[in-house]
């Protein structure tokens, strides 16, 4: 009897299994957009498959990817535009899951503003913050109503998008995000209007995706990873009140009107089978960049985007 309660003694102190330990990189700080992540985290779908998830918001925002090119965290969320430059750039990257499958990015204009039309930007300054994709996006956007990107005056305002078109320094911003530069515009009484670049001659993509290093890579932990966030995604569609409340628990920061707005808009947007790949998506997104110029030649799907679990 003693033996046995020994045994049962041993049993009750000893984990029922050890928990996989993975580490993600944040694309920027906690916002909606990274919602399946944190609700996975607070729901405990990522112990139930077996993980242990340290979620990290870097002080670079640009760092991510390059850090698990690195070989220094398992996964990043990123940006597919991004990840295709960076491929052409040597980076071992590849894309294994999505987070966010619709396009977030938007060409904003003040709603009652002089610009009605896409075309009425000739002759009017454009602000950005990020070179290069932005550039090939606006190109589409503009050519599609037979204005050229010499007729607009582009101005770098870093990440001061939606206050540089309010206070009149730019006629629109390419870069905004319709689920919170709408949202922090209408909060300051000043109503803004997205050209939705989707509409407007650029090719459908993942705004974000998880991306990891093909040479290093756990495929089944990916795969369990992007389990847990499946469920959790299903959860907050299922329980879009209550999934707020779990998600905006974890930090006072997110207990805003913005991101309580910007919450019930990203819904929608989140990937409802994060591991599935759509090829074409890929191929025609790397033709357009090759088209725009932005790269010299065109990477096959494979090296650029995988699903994990038919591996």
């Amino acid at each position: 009897m003693k033996h046995l309660l020994a045994v049962f003694a041993l049993l009750a102190a000893t984990p029922a299994f050890a928990q996989d330990k993975m580490t993600v990189l944040l694309d920027w700080f906690i916002n909606p957009d990274h919602g399946p992540i944190i609700i996975a985290q607070e729901q405990g779908y990522f112990a139930e498959e077996g993980l242990e998830v340290e979620v990290v918001a870097p002080a670079d925002p640009s760092a991510p990817p390059r850090l698990v090119a690195a070989g220094q965290a398992d996964l990043a969320v990123s940006y597919q535009p991004q990840l295709h430059l960076q491929i052409h750039e040597g980076l071992p990257l590849k894309r294994v899951g999505t987070l966010v499958a619709t396009p977030l990015n938007c060409l904003l204009v003040l709603k009652n503003g002089p610009v009605e039309s896409i075309s009425d930007l000739k002759g009017r300054k454009i602000g950005f913050s990020v070179a290069g994709v932005e550039e090939a996006i606006l190109t589409a956007m503009l050519g599609n109503h037979d204005v050229p990107l010499d007729d607009i005056e582009l101005i770098n305002v870093n990440f001061s998008l939606s206050p540089s078109l309010m206070s009149g320094q730019v006629d629109a911003v390419i870069g905004a995000f319709r689920n919170f530069e709408l949202n922090q515009m209408e909060i300051e009484g000043v109503e803004g209007r997205c050209f939705y670049i989707e509409e407007e001659g650029v090719p459908p993509y993942d705004e974000l995706i998880y991306v990891a290093n093909p040479d290093r890579m756990d495929v089944d932990k990916i795969a369990r990873f992007l389990a847990a966030t499946e469920k959790a995604t299903q959860f907050i569609i299922n329980n879009p009140l209550e999934s707020w409340e779990i998600f905006s628990a974890t930090s006072t920061e997110l207990q805003d009107e913005l991101n309580e707005k910007a919450w019930a808009d990203t819904i929608p947007r989140f990937a409802l089978r994060p591991a599935a790949m759509d090829a074409g998506r890929y191929a025609r997104f790397e033709e357009f960049l090759k088209d725009s110029g932005m790269i010299d030649s065109i990477n096959p799907v494979e090296t650029i985007a995988i699903d994990v679990t038919a591996q």
